[in-house]
């Protein structure tokens, strides 16, 4: 189903601190992957209340990498939500590829882990760097770590150099949670909404366990939230994609 925007764009459908370890790596590095520094987790995270609004540095920054690119694409990992797709289309003006993963994980996980990553190894339609920005919520939260490696590996693919994804990571085990619908307010703003059945994470990710996903990528900002989420903004330099820039 394809929703129209009128003069912005078009839909498919199918507080917080910076962390300081990778932010002072970044001013040393420049552009270059970074080396890992893990940050302390918390053993349990405490249950956000549902539609709790939360704050987001990340988003404006991804925001911003977009509105220099001439009809961006954006694809979205997550399930549909009416607010995100006018939010982004008149932001952006821009198309987006709605892809819900999370739906996808509770239809293939019954089959096991090793069928769950053969399945998103060959998810993804999507031509070779052929969109600018990427919404991955915290889907890799949710995946064992051969389907997370599938995932990753298949948006890298897609993502256009210079392009841009945006990931949240849990930073402490929950006993037991839900999917969660980031619903953006505004740009400095989400709210957190719990649906779905019961679930466990599959596993907290640690910061070598994140930058070893994305290598093809490179981290240009990291924030820790209150909420026991880190926030982080991958882009896709020329330098590790082996070919010029789309911009």
């Amino acid at each position: 189903m394809v929703a129209r925007l009128p003069r912005h764009g078009e839909t498919s459908v199918a507080g917080e601190t910076p962390e300081r370890g990778w932010g002072g790596l970044l001013g040393r590095l420049g552009g270059k992957r970074l080396v890992d520094e893990v940050a302390p987790t918390s053993p349990v995270a405490a249950p956000a209340a549902p539609g709790a609004q939360f704050p987001t540095k990340a988003l404006r920054k991804f925001l911003t990498t977009l509105t220099s690119r001439p009809n961006p694409v954006l694809l979205d990992l997550g399930p549909v939500i009416g607010a995100n797709v006018s939010f982004f289309g008149e932001q952006l003006g821009c198309k987006i590829i709605v892809e819900d993963l999370y739906a996808d994980i509770d239809r293939q996980r019954q089959y096991g882990d090793e069928a769950l990553a053969t399945f998103f190894a060959k998810r993804f339609s999507q031509s070779d760097r052929s969109v600018d920005g990427i919404l991955c919520w915290d889907l890799l939260d949710f995946l064992p770590p051969r389907a997370a490696q599938a995932v990753a590996a298949q948006l890298t693919r897609v993502l256009a150099v210079d392009g841009a994804l945006l990931g949240f990571f849990s930073t402490a085990a929950a006993r037991e949670t839900t999917f969660t619908k980031f619903v953006v307010t505004d740009e400095q703003t989400l709210r957190h909404r719990p649906y779905g059945t019961v679930r466990t994470r599959s596993r907290v990710l640690q910061n070598r366990d994140i930058i070893k996903l994305f290598e093809g990528l490179r981290v240009s900002d990291s924030f820790l939230l209150q909420m026991h989420l880190r926030e982080i903004l991958f882009r896709k330099p020329a330098y590790l994609s082996g070919g010029p820039s789309d911009g």
